[in-house]
């Protein structure tokens, strides 16, 4: 596959994964939490699921460079890059559930 198209293809997949739990209230957007129609998916959770969502989309591009071909080795500040832009890319959701006024 072109090495364009999948970096731009994880682009896309970091983008929605970064601000999956933030527009649902379930967990992974696939396990419910509660029954009850009101329920708010607690911060911790939401935290949480962007970190786990972060490991995915960091193994999925592994994958990804490693059939292209030879798949470089990693140091921490790697990590704290790409940690650091994975919260950038879920600043929009974070607006929308935490700081947009509700017309209620």
């Amino acid at each position: 596959m072109n090495v364009s198209l999948l970096s731009w293809c994880v682009i896309v997949l970091a983008v929605l994964a970064a601000n999956l739990p933030f527009f649902n209230q379930q967990l992974f957007a696939l396990i419910p939490l509660s029954k009850s129609p009101d329920y708010r998916k607690p911060v911790w959770v939401r935290l949480l699921e962007l970190v786990v969502l972060y490991f995915v989309v960091g193994a999925l591009a592994h994958f990804f460079e490693a059939n292209i071909g030879n798949a470089f080795t990693q140091r921490w500040e790697f990590y704290a890059v790409t940690g650091c832009l994975f919260l950038v890319l879920a600043y929009p959701g974070y607006v929308v559930r935490y700081l947009r006024k509700s017309h209620a």
